[in-house]
């Protein structure tokens, strides 16, 4: 398919075929995607990036505190942006992820 067709779909025909695309093969391996998914996610790179975890790409641990406040600050915005809009498991896990993460910020900025 050539750039320009791609360019021409709606967002929505695009989002179906991307749907349609996606379906079986190697992606279906995957887990499924959700926001605890999506948030768990973005506390383990906080956490490798803290220094807490190795890096799984390289198997080292080096910190970058820059980085873990950015994610950090990234999951702080989605607890204020999504307020209201999650289940209360949602709400509790990003509370207590928060809690942790700003402790250890925290601690390793002394």
């Amino acid at each position: 398919m050539s750039e320009d067709n791609i360019r021409d779909k709606s967002a929505e025909q695009l989002k179906k075929d991307y749907a349609s695309a996606s379906s079986g093969g190697k992606d279906s391996q995957l887990p499924k995607l959700d926001f605890s998914m999506f948030i768990f996610s973005l506390n383990s790179s906080a956490l490798v990036s803290l220094g807490v975890l190795d890096d799984p790409a390289t198997g080292k641990n080096e910190k970058n505190i820059s980085a873990a406040k950015q994610t950090i600050d990234i999951l702080g915005m989605l607890e204020e942006k999504t307020r209201g809009n999650l289940t209360r498991q949602e709400e509790d896990m990003l509370k207590h992820m928060l809690y942790d993460l700003r402790m250890i910020y925290v601690r390793e900025r002394g």
